[in-house]
């Protein structure tokens, strides 16, 4: 946060800095009447002026340039800008789902706020100026859409796939030898294959609109638009009401979430400063996962837990996880994981991933222990803390929600005031460059607007377990899913409501071959070989060339 207010700060006191400057003109522009004045009309002194005025600061205060690399340096700073509303937005919706896990909000508000960045564009893409000017601007939001799904099942889908492929071969999934093509890669479970052909649903609202476009007809295109709108809402409302009743979508989610933290945050705080195992803070863990306050915790209630361990470094690995886990805690052999056998089993894992670490430095993947404390939280606390323990507890809980909200509310301030200068900024470039604005926008933005959700699940399919590629994966398909509607529901009511033109039919045929492809093949295949990452790469450039292609040789629109 701080990072972010200073790198803001230094960007408005260089735009409040500028200066100006007397140019003495040449002797050659004068006309002299035989003193020394300088006869010059007032219309001369005008034009001179109204000359040097060629941009127009947005809101006031924001640069403007019309200089072309100027231009691109304005896109990389509301790029990054971008971003910081992305990860606040991102910061405050998954804050509120761990306080509040699965259940109605999981089921809804959550889902929503998780597309909140690209839905923010598209809808300010369509309300800026005029019917021509949102004409032209929407491109941006469109470029941005079909980008980002794109990218999301070609780039990010094939770095999971490469980063987290093992040996099939061989049980020890964390081997280093050599892979090969067809006989390593990953495998998933059922429940991806189910979230993957949920994705799929989402391409009916597009082929309903471009069936409309490619008979031709004004009146249909306008009709088949209000019912692609109806349809998109309906799943988006279906989509929500099915996790309320069968809530394993969000129960994954949220371990997806839980092992995100557990991973980066939870292990350094149950050590202590000396790098002891911390006992209090494992008792108070022992409580928070014990769900049913039986007293006793199962492998099954432990298990979002040891997912973000790493399990090469306490002898751990998926196949054996049940028995591994009764080995290692059920000292009694009751079947039953109490109190004492919890902190007892944690302790010596601890212990020994310490240990396994200090002889691995050349691996600094694998060195959860993170030596700054100061990127400590209060949403780190949330596995901790005990609601209604005692008066610290509720107010840290009642924080962590107000914390939420404003999280929320500065990321959604960012996105609503930098969108329009940004899509000006694009359009701006794109018309200096000789560059449709549709290709900027399908590579620049969703590239902000991903990368931290890149960067995460590429970590995660690092672990190279079943459950890892399974939960990575599911993440990738639930979040196409809810671009594509929320989304596509924002962009039909612009289109309906301003009366805008639909012209993107080769942008929307690009997307409905990708979703189509990806996600049929991951409905029908639960072993994801290697090779397929490199077909996922070359799909990224082919969407733009058959753009290309659609648009300037055929004349698609």
């Amino acid at each position: 946060m701080a990072k972010a207010v200073f790198f803001i700060s230094v960007i408005l006191l260089m735009i409040g800095s500028g200066h100006s400057r007397f140019v003495r003109e040449n002797s050659s522009d004068r006309d002299y009447d035989g003193t020394d004045h300088v006869n010059q009309s007032s219309f001369d002194r005008i034009e001179r002026l109204t000359s040097s005025v060629t941009c127009e600061p947005m809101y006031g205060f924001l640069p403007c340039t019309t200089d072309i690399w100027g231009q691109l340096f304005l896109i990389v700073v509301y790029e990054y800008l971008l971003f910081l509303g992305e990860k606040y937005i991102s910061a405050g919706s998954e804050l509120f789902f761990k306080n509040l896990g699965s259940g109605v909000f999981g089921a809804s508000a959550f889902h929503i706020l998780g597309s909140l960045p690209e839905a923010v564009i598209v809808l300010v893409s369509g309300l800026s100026g005029s019917k021509e000017t949102a004409q032209s601007q929407v491109v941006v939001g469109m470029g941005m859409l079909a980008g980002s799904t794109i990218m999301l099942l070609t780039l990010i889908w094939g770095s999971c796939v490469a980063f987290g492929s093992y040996d099939f071969s061989k049980l020890d999934f964390k081997q280093t030898s050599r892979l090969s093509l067809t006989g390593s890669g990953v495998s998933t479970d059922l429940e991806t294959s189910y979230t993957a052909r949920i994705m799929v649903l989402t391409i009916i609202p597009f082929i309903i609109v471009q069936l409309a476009k490619i008979f031709n007809s004004a009146s249909g295109v306008r009709v088949a638009i209000i019912v692609s709108l109806v349809i998109t809402i309906v799943f988006l409302f279906l989509y929500c009401s099915y996790q309320i009743f069968k809530p394993s979508i969000q129960d994954r989610r949220l371990e997806y979430l839980m092992q995100k933290y557990v991973q980066n945050n939870l292990l350094e705080k149950l050590l202590t400063v000396d790098g002891n195992p911390n006992t209090h803070l494992i008792i108070e863990l022992f409580h928070k996962i014990d769900k049913n306050k039986d007293g006793f915790v199962s492998p099954a209630e432990i298990r979002t837990l040891i997912l973000g361990i790493q399990f090469e470094e306490v002898g751990l690995n998926a196949d054996n996880f049940m028995e591994k886990v009764m080995e290692e805690f059920d000292s009694s052999g009751d079947a039953h994981i109490d109190e004492t056998e919890f902190v007892r089993g944690i302790t010596k894992w601890l212990s020994e991933a310490k240990h396994s670490v200090n002889n691995q430095n050349h691996h600094p993947r694998r060195k959860f222990i993170n030596s700054s404390s100061q990127k400590t939280g209060e949403e780190q606390q949330l596995l901790l803390d005990h609601k209604d323990r005692d008066r610290v507890g509720v107010s840290k809980h009642l924080w962590s929600y107000c914390k939420a909200g404003l999280l929320l509310l500065l990321g959604t301030s960012i996105l609503s005031i930098l969108a329009t200068p940004l899509i000006e900024n694009v359009q701006n470039f794109s018309t200096a460059a000789n560059i449709p604005p549709f290709f900027i926008s399908f590579i620049m933005l969703p590239l902000a607007i991903n990368y931290r959700e890149a960067v995460s699940a590429i970590n995660s399919s690092k672990q190279k377990t079943q459950r890892s590629a399974s939960l990575t994966l599911s993440e990738i398909y639930g979040a196409v899913f809810m671009n594509n509607l929320m989304s596509l529901a924002i962009f039909l009511t612009l289109v309906y409501v301003r009366g805008l033109t639909w012209d993107f039919s080769a942008e929307v045929l690009v997307l409905l071959i990708i979703c189509t492809g990806m996600g049929l093949f991951t409905s029908f295949c639960t072993t994801i070989p290697l090779w397929t990452c490199i077909v996922a790469y070359l799909l990224y450039p082919f969407s733009l060339l058959l753009v290309y292609v659609l648009t300037s040789i055929f004349g698609w629109f």
